[in-house]
């Protein structure tokens, strides 16, 4: 199992950016000494109540910072950029890190971000028409192509990426048609934070049985919150992992999960099977039933809006030293 910290760089909307910006790096530099293998940043657009660093720049700044750690957007709200502008960050991203950048894409689902920038219909076909120009062109393609917001002819990119032929894709997908989509379109399945471990078995199925085969890898993106004993750590990230997941509800969140799963809960039945929680030894055995599942890479949030940066930083030393050793 490899294990990777999801950098979340959103704080509540008072709070000061360069502050946390700060606590951030000194996050990636203790994953970074302490021998995790990735470091991931993920993309929202006005995320009210909250406020939200953008993945590009933050991941060329934490680049700086991760030694010989693969780096990844988790993910891009591909349907409402540029491809263009994608893949040149992309192979921006990837030369910058010797050919670590990992490009995490996915549909989105907040109505005020699609408004923003215009997509509102027909989101599926935009996204896979804006897929299939990025990974054109950073496999070193001539592409002739028009779409939303985009027109083509015979563009070739430069400089491309350091890894041959791209970096890899992983897709994000809540529904069960998105995650047949990602078994189809992309190199993996980048899991959701929110599926209970039952739902994610469940549609493990449907991955594989659209794929064909065995990914090279599994990456699944996970809350985690570690402290000496479950009621500490519990009493820890409720506060904050509720208020995170009741907002997630307010955007939309849990409305394009499959029908066989809701957001819509209360926390005593909303955490059970969905996050990493407890004191090292109970955090062991969740990691172990989802290596059972085929989970190969654990990257974790350990920080979530107005968590004190000491706890995030203690979750972090007892992983490294208590869980990713014995995981």
């Amino acid at each position: 199992m490899r294990f990777g910290l999801f950098v979340s760089a959103q704080h509540p909307a008072g709070d000061d950016p360069a502050a946390r910006l700060a606590e951030h790096l000194e996050q990636v530099r203790f994953v970074r000494d302490a021998g995790f293998d990735s470091v991931f940043a993920g993309q929202h657009f006005l995320p009210a109540p909250f406020q939200m660093l953008q993945p590009v720049p933050l991941l060329g700044r934490l680049a700086a910072e991760t030694g010989e750690m693969r780096i990844g957007a988790g993910i891009l709200l591909l349907p409402l950029l540029n491809p263009v502008e994608v893949a040149e960050q992309a192979a921006t991203l990837d030369v910058l890190t010797g050919g670590r950048f990992v490009l995490g894409i996915g549909l989105g689902y907040r109505a005020a971000e699609n408004a923003a920038f215009g997509v509102q219909e027909d989101r599926v076909r935009v996204f896979r028409e804006k897929l299939d120009v990025v990974r054109r062109l950073l496999e070193g393609d001539e592409v002739t192509a028009e779409g939303h917001g985009y027109r083509l002819e015979g563009a070739r990119l430069a400089p491309g990426p350091v890894q041959s032929p791209r970096p890899p894709i992983w897709m994000a997908a809540n529904g069960d048609a998105a995650v047949r989509r990602a078994a189809r379109l992309a190199d993996t399945w980048f899991v959701n934070p929110h599926a209970s471990l039952a739902e994610v078995e469940r549609q493990l199925g449907l991955f594989r049985a659209e794929r064909g085969s065995e990914p090279d890898e599994l990456p699944m993106l996970r809350e985690a919150c570690v402290a000496p004993t479950d009621d500490e750590a519990f009493r820890i990230a409720r506060p904050h992992l509720a208020r995170k997941y009741e907002t997630y509800v307010d955007w939309g969140q849990s409305d394009v999960l499959p029908p066989t799963d809701t957001l819509r809960q209360g926390w005593d039945t909303l955490h059970a099977g969905r996050f990493l929680l407890g004191a090292p030894a109970t955090v062991l055995g969740q990691i172990d039933a989802l290596r059972t599942i085929g989970v190969t890479e654990l990257v974790l949030r350990v920080q979530w809006p107005g968590l004190p940066q000491r706890d995030a930083l203690r979750t972090l030393e007892l992983l490294a030293g208590e869980v990713v050793p014995r995981a």
